[in-house]
């Protein structure tokens, strides 16, 4: 099969189309002809050489994917070939085919397309632990999501309003007119602004009930006096850094507050399983009458993948950035 490779670790230019060796499905897996795959910034992370895959996984990049069933391991039952499934990787999504676990495939949403099924598994899956699994977020809380307009962002924003929450973001100004559209109730430019005083303002003083972080070490003071008694703060990325020069963590105990940190791609099969079914059980209707979307930004055909990847880090992106395999 073809793949996306890597000449070695460094920029976008070191991404190349050239021959793997095609997976075969083993007992409980699929094998998947791969439709559409996305990006996300753990891929820019690995092609660099900064994150790598879990061991067992396949070294190639991409981390979702959707396309069609086209052969079984034994034991499968659930899925026929030809079946439409997307499903979260730990690796091999930039390929013409992957393997998976038939558990952790899902059906697309009705009425999506492989663009939009691709644009769904990572984003949705890592916003909803998020917000679900580990927060627990209630109705009627506000929550506070930095980069709203990132692919996790969009799909935060509307979930926690699907829960009934209310979402308010950061994002650079031009920005906040999708995540306004989305559902969020402030937008706070995050170049120009100070988010914990427009927070302090928006709540009257009380601070939100959860956050959900991606840029560690900058925000961290900021989200501290940004939330309320009892908040909890989920961290998933440190885009700005993991270290602090200073910190004043006295919050921490007058407000009680609870902050915890996750990733998902080394996540045990059986916990992403899990994960994938409550998401389905929450997500799908909502996919179906339309009162979730999946925010797609831009599609290149994967002989692009280098500008597709040049593009994601300019930073300019709002929601999905999706490449169409083969």
């Amino acid at each position: 099969m073809r793949a996306v490779r890597l000449h070695d670790f460094g920029g976008p230019d070191k991404l190349y189309i050239g021959e793997w060796e095609q997976p075969q499905p083993g007992p409980g897996e699929i094998l998947v002809r791969v439709a559409a795959t996305a990006l996300n910034r753990a891929d820019t992370l690995q092609r660099m050489g900064k994150y790598p895959p879990p061991e067992g996984e396949s070294p190639i990049l991409g981390l979702e994917m959707a396309g069609t069933v086209a052969a079984l391991g034994e034991g499968v039952t659930q899925w026929s070939e030809g079946d439409k499934v997307c499903a979260l990787l730990g690796g091999g999504g930039y390929a013409e085919y992957v393997c998976l676990s038939a558990r952790q495939a899902m059906p697309w949403p009705e009425g999506f397309d492989a663009v939009q099924a691709a644009a769904i598994p990572e984003v949705f899956l890592t916003a909803f632990q998020a917000l679900r699994w580990l927060a627990g977020l209630k109705e009627k809380e506000q929550v506070l999501i930095h980069a709203g307009a990132s692919g996790v962002g969009t799909a935060a924003i509307q979930l926690a309003r699907a829960m009934g929450a209310e979402p308010v973001v950061t994002a650079s100004a031009g920005k906040h007119a999708l995540c306004r559209e989305l559902g969020a109730k402030l937008a706070i430019d995050y170049k120009t602004e100070d988010f914990a005083e427009r927070v302090a303002d928006f709540t009257n003083g009380r601070g939100v009930d959860v956050i959900v972080d991606f840029i560690g070490g900058p925000y961290f003071q900021k989200n501290l006096n940004a939330m309320a008694v009892e908040g909890r703060m989920v961290m998933l990325a440190f885009l700005g850094g993991p270290r602090l020069s200073e910190a004043n963590l006295a919050a921490v105990l007058r407000k009680r507050l609870r902050i915890m940190g996750s990733t998902l791609r080394a996540r045990s099969l059986d916990y992403k399983v899990r994960l994938s079914e409550d998401l389905q059980l929450f997500a799908w209707p909502l996919f179906a009458d339309g009162r979730l979307r999946a925010v797609v930004d831009r599609v290149y055909g994967w002989e692009e993948v280098a500008e597709a990847h040049r593009y994601m880090e300019s930073n300019q992106s709002q929601g999905k950035i999706i490449l169409r395999v083969g």
